[in-house]
């Protein structure tokens, strides 16, 4: 009995050992994850999502998050191909697709990516003129993306879209190009006033012509105008002495229109 209990007490480390090593071999490979597992080094597999289970020491698992990574392209000092010196930064977006290849083809899939793509940036503003940049970024970008995904394809990894967010133009081509804006502002302005003097002047020709034919609505009118006055009861009225010449005119026009009382 005594050696029962003298052999079960130097046991009992050893099982506490041996459950301590068996439990540290069990992992959790999350949903938007995927485990690379290397065995004595050499790469044995790629594991789902779930619960997993690895030989500690024996074997190591790499976890890999497999969903679109935004990386910031910084800002990069580009000389267009007309010679302007413009300040451009972008945003690529990436995922790993291929899990083994992104861990064992290089150090730092993302920082490689970022590389190729200043690379590219560069290249690429470099050979556009600055209205083509202002006015084509989504075919730059696209350019853009084309040549990362090809450079990254051999590290499993798909560049799902690259974005040119800002385009820093000198200070003395913003000035420039306010002050174009200006001057476009003020040219249209001006042909509204001219387009809008030229409808006038129409309409006081027509009214002229209107007048010409009819001379006594020249006196109606005035005698509107009176009568509109006349209803402001501060107002004092003085009649010039052809005021009664306008009335017997209209006198006479009514008459002979038929106008009786």
């Amino acid at each position: 009995m005594d050696t029962f209990v003298t052999l079960l007490g130097l046991m009992f480390p050893l099982m506490i050992v041996v459950l301590i090593y068996l439990l540290a071999g069990i992992k959790i490979v999350n949903q938007y994850e995927r485990g690379v597992v290397l065995t004595l080094g050499k790469y044995t597999g790629t594991r789902e999502p779930g619960l997993r289970y690895v030989l500690p020491i024996f074997q190591k698992l790499m976890r890999v998050d497999v969903r679109s990574m935004p990386i910031d392209v910084p800002k990069q000092e580009i000389i267009t191909k007309d010679n302007v010196t413009v300040g451009v930064d972008a945003v690529v977006y990436l995922r790993v697709i291929d899990p083994s290849k992104a861990m064992l083809e290089t150090t730092n899939y993302v920082y490689a990516t970022s590389q190729f793509a200043q690379a590219a940036l560069r290249d690429v503003t470099g050979g556009a003129e600055l209205d083509e940049l202002l006015a084509s970024r989504e075919v730059i970008s696209e350019k853009i993306k084309e040549i990362v995904d090809g450079e990254t394809d051999k590290w499993g990894i798909d560049v799902e879209n690259v974005k040119i967010q800002n385009i820093e133009l000198p200070q003395d081509m913003k000035r420039a190009m306010a002050k174009q804006a200006e001057a476009e502002r003020e040219r249209r302005a001006k042909i509204i006033a001219a387009e809008g003097e030229q409808m006038s002047a129409q309409k006081l020709g027509e009214a002229a012509d209107i007048i010409a034919a009819h001379p006594i609505a020249l006196q109606l009118r005035n005698l509107q105008v009176l009568t509109e006055v006349a209803v402001e009861k501060n107002s004092t009225i003085i009649f010039p002495s052809q005021f009664m010449d306008t009335v017997d005119s209209v006198k006479n026009f009514m008459a002979k229109e038929g106008f009786k009382k």
